[in-house]
C-alpha cells in the first residue's frame, strides 16, 4: 500500500496520533445520543424482528457486503466522491424513506445504504492518498466495517480492526467478508428493528443512518490516517496502533 506524496520534514507524529484518538473517541457519541432519543435499548432491538429475518441476517449481510463492494468500486468512474455533509444528508434521507413503510421498505433500503457507506469509506481512503482500486485498500475499506457501527457497545476493543491484516488476495478478501458479516449483521438487524414501525420508523431510520454515516466516516479517517502516518513517518504500523490504543483506552486501575 503506497501514497504518492513526499512527507513533510516537520511531521508531527504525536500531534497526529492525538487527533486520531480524538476522532476515535468521538465517533459514536452523537449517534448513541440520537438512538437514545428515539427510545429503546440497542441490545433488545433484535427481538422485534420476525424470526425468519433474524435467522437470515448473517447470510443477507454477507451478500450485501459482496454486492456493495462490487457496486461501490464500479461506480467510481461514474459518480465522484461527495463531501461528508452531503453523504450524511443522503443516507439520512434514505433512512427516513426506508423506515416510512416499515420493515419491507427498510429491507429494500438496507443494501443501498450499505453500498453508499462503503463508497464513502473509499472516498476517505482517497483523501488520505490511497487508491481504492488497489486490492489492499479494498481490503482495508471492508475492515472499517469490522468496527460494526454506533449500535455496537464499544469498550476500545474495536481498535483491533486497525491492525488485523492477512495476505491480500481475492480469497483473503472473501474470507474477510465472511468474518465481518456476522458481527455487522447484528447491528444491521438492530437498525432494521428500529425502522420496523411505519412512520415512527422514518424517524428511527433517519437517526440510525445519520449515526452510521458519521460513525463510519470518522472510523475511516482513523483507519486510513493511521495507515498514512505509518508510511509518511516511516514507523512500524503495529507500534502506532499500540500508541493510539493507549490514547483511547482508559488506564486500568488495580484494586487491592
Amino acid at each position: 500500500m503506497e501514497i504518492l506524496e513526499i512527507p513533510p520534514a516537520d511531521l508531527d507524529v504525536e500531534g497526529q496520533l492525538d487527533a486520531l484518538a480524538q476522532r476515535y473517541r468521538g465517533a459514536g457519541g452523537a449517534g448513541l445520543q440520537l438512538l437514545n432519543l428515539i427510545g429503546g435499548q440497542a441490545e433488545s432491538l433484535l427481538d422485534r424482528l420476525p424470526e425468519n429475518i433474524r435467522t437470515q441476517l448473517d447470510a443477507q449481510t454477507e451478500r450485501a457486503l459482496r454486492l456493495a463492494l462490487r457496486t461501490a468500486r464500479d461506480s467510481r468512474g461514474v459518480v465522484r466522491d461527495q463531501p461528508g455533509w452531503l453523504n450524511t444528508a443522503v443516507t439520512t434521507a434514505m433512512g427516513a424513506a426506508g423506515g416510512m413503510g416499515g420493515l419491507p421498505s427498510a429491507l429494500a433500503e438496507l443494501p443501498v445504504t450499505t453500498t453508499i457507506l462503503l463508497r464513502v469509506i473509499q472516498g476517505i481512503a482517497v483523501e488520505h492518498g490511497f487508491d481504492p482500486h488497489e486490492e489492499g485498500v479494498e481490503f482495508d475499506c471492508l475492515q472499517v466495517f469490522a468496527a460494526a457501527g454506533p449500535l455496537e457497545a464499544d469498550d476500545g476493543s474495536d481498535l483491533a480492526f486497525i491492525s488485523t491484516r492477512m495476505i491480500v488476495t481475492g480469497q483473503a478478501l472473501q474470507a474477510l467478508i465472511a468474518r465481518v458479516a456476522p458481527r455487522l449483521g447484528v447491528v444491521l438487524g438492530q437498525k432494521l428493528a428500529a425502522q420496523s414501525v411505519p412512520v415512527l420508523g422514518a424517524v428511527a431510520g433517519a437517526a440510525t443512518n445519520y449515526a452510521y454515516t458519521n460513525y463510519y466516516q470518522e472510523m475511516a479517517h482513523v483507519h486510513f490516517g493511521l495507515r498514512r502516518l505509518a508510511i509518511t513517518a516511516d514507523r512500524d504500523h503495529a507500534e502506532l496502533v499500540e500508541e493510539l490504543r493507549l490514547r483511547v483506552e482508559p488506564p486500568k486501575v488495580n484494586r487491592a
